[in-house]
């Protein structure tokens, strides 16, 4: 884990007292900031020499623009932090300064009723919120993340993705127009028709050209109520077809995820408190102990006047499906629930000090072609266990994804996200302990590689600018121009260590 800096940054000695002159409604706070070292991966921390607390747009724009002015000669790098869900130390700064964009949360949520309906939001605010505000008027957001608790600006920067993108796109493939402040402090609002090209390139740019403020997002009409169904395979290949046939299907299921089971015991039996068996007798018979299995997780969404509609639907879905017919389980939840499922985990862990731990999390996107070939190696060989985190596996279609964005996807029309969510035990030395995980991380990496899969990774994580060359590959050139463009002295974002200020960015 690296440690604290606290060695005071001379540039920002010099600027201190300008900083605090500066003309914001906000305020800025130089000491007991050790909140903004910190982070969802807790392994990095870096210290900055002050937090800025906006109000408003203006005090980011202000704050920016004077850094730019400062010139190439200072030290000074800024960072926009949300909610702290990186993993890599992605939104802090090591003498610089950060922005609590979680500042700006609690401002007017404008939701706008209509034959295309959108909310207007602060980058600030957390999704959950957001779901509220929207639900209030029978209306939600089309994409999410698994976990909601993370802020607007957050998700828009990488890209937003759950069991959902298979058919609506990541979230940044359902924003109408965002308020950008460049890394030269202007504050510019941008879309599909009027500043194109920063509004696509701050879309999965990783904070690269600038700081979303504030976001209008696409929404639709929300359901009431979710059937949320469970079902297993013993064999790889029948699952990854029968995931790949459900995603090719319109009108299908509304949320399509996987999960790798392996060396898990009373696995059935820990899902009967929320789930029941379509047949309690036969699942009471199945065992799950000495196999890897996949878990095929899956929604339909309705309101409570079509039960019987959607009932019909879904057996007619289940019956195309070659899972193992007694591990059928099936739940019925209201749709803020199943959408906002991961905290109750969150509140568990929390109460028993195991949330803020490390986790060495590994995201990958995998082509389709090469999808048989990673489980039989990283699957059937380097992962020996799933007791330290989940492992998700999950199909998307190409079709759903703008090229024109920031973000790489590989160049197939459907991919897999493999998702390897580790939390290692901090005292540990053993196969739950951080060294051994972060091993197990370099050993999947280190195959894909070697076998040259055409693998991207998701919330990714690089230490030089020739491997995050390769990362963006052919949009490398846009990327660099873009950086070139909306943030020249590298300003913005700098603990992502795809540019350093001072150095030539083309």
């Amino acid at each position: 884990m690296r440690s604290m800096d606290i060695r005071p940054c001379s540039s920002l000695v010099q600027e201190g007292p300008l900083m605090k002159s500066l003309s914001v409604e906000g305020h800025f706070t130089f000491d007991r900031n050790e909140f903004a070292a910190m982070d969802f991966g807790n392994r990095f921390h870096f210290l900055p020499s002050a937090v800025l607390h906006p109000k408003n747009t203006l005090d980011i724009a202000a704050t920016i623009r004077h850094v730019w002015e400062m010139g190439p000669g200072s030290e000074l790098t800024v960072a926009a932090r949300g909610h702290g869900h990186s993993l890599q130390g992605q939104a802090q700064v090591l003498h610089g300064i950060v922005i609590n964009m979680e500042s700006l949360n609690g401002k007017e949520v404008q939701v706008y009723r209509g034959r295309l309906p959108y909310v207007d939001v602060s980058a600030g605010e957390l999704w959950i919120n957001v779901l509220h505000e929207c639900l209030k008027y029978g209306l939600a957001p089309k994409s999410w993340t698994d976990y909601l608790h993370l802020t607007v600006g957050g998700t828009l920067s990488n890209a937003g993705i759950s069991g959902q993108a298979f058919q609506h796109g990541p979230q940044i493939q359902n924003v109408q127009q965002l308020e950008v402040v460049t890394g030269k402090g202007e504050v510019i609002i941008c879309s599909k028709e009027k500043n194109a090209d920063l509004f696509h390139g701050v879309l999965g740019g990783l904070g690269q050209f600038g700081v979303i403020t504030r976001a209008r997002i696409s929404l639709e009409r929300a359901p009431k109520m979710v059937k949320w169904i469970r079902v297993l395979y013993s064999d790889f290949s029948t699952f990854a077809e029968d995931q790949e046939q459900l995603i090719s299907m319109e009108n299908a299921f509304d949320y399509i995820e996987g999960l790798v089971i392996i060396n898990k015991t009373g696995l059935v039996n820990n899902w009967r408190s929320s789930f029941n068996p379509e047949d309690p007798v036969q699942a009471s018979k199945f065992i799950s102990e000495g196999r890897t299995l996949f878990c095929l997780e899956l929604t339909k969404s309705f309101n409570p006047h079509e039960i019987m509609k959607v009932d019909k639907e879904i057996r007619s879905l289940l019956s195309q499906l070659s899972y193992i017919r007694s591990t059928l389980f099936v739940t019925e939840v209201p749709y803020v629930e199943f959408l906002d499922r991961v905290h109750g985990a969150e509140l568990k862990l929390r109460s028993k000090g195991l949330w803020d731990i490390p986790h060495p999390w590994l995201n990958l996107l995998v082509p389709k072609s090469k999808i048989h070939r990673f489980s039989e190696v990283v699957f059937g060989g380097i992962l020996r266990d799933t007791n330290n985190g989940p492992v998700l596996i999950y199909p998307m279609n190409q079709s759903k994804w703008d090229n024109r964005t920031s973000f790489v996807t590989p160049e197939e029309d459907i991919f897999y996200l493999i998702a390897f969510l580790h939390h290692a035990v901090p005292s540990s030395t053993g196969s739950d302990g951080l060294q051994y995980l972060l091993s197990l991380n370099n050993k999947v990496l280190d195959f894909c590689e070697r076998e040259h899969l055409g693998v991207k990774q998701y919330l990714p994580y690089y230490t030089t600018q020739e491997e995050w060359r390769a990362h963006f590959g052919p949009k490398w050139e846009v990327f660099a121009r873009r950086k070139s463009a909306y943030d020249p002295l590298a300003i913005l974002a700098s603990g992502q260590r795809i540019f350093q200020k001072g150095v030539s960015i083309l």
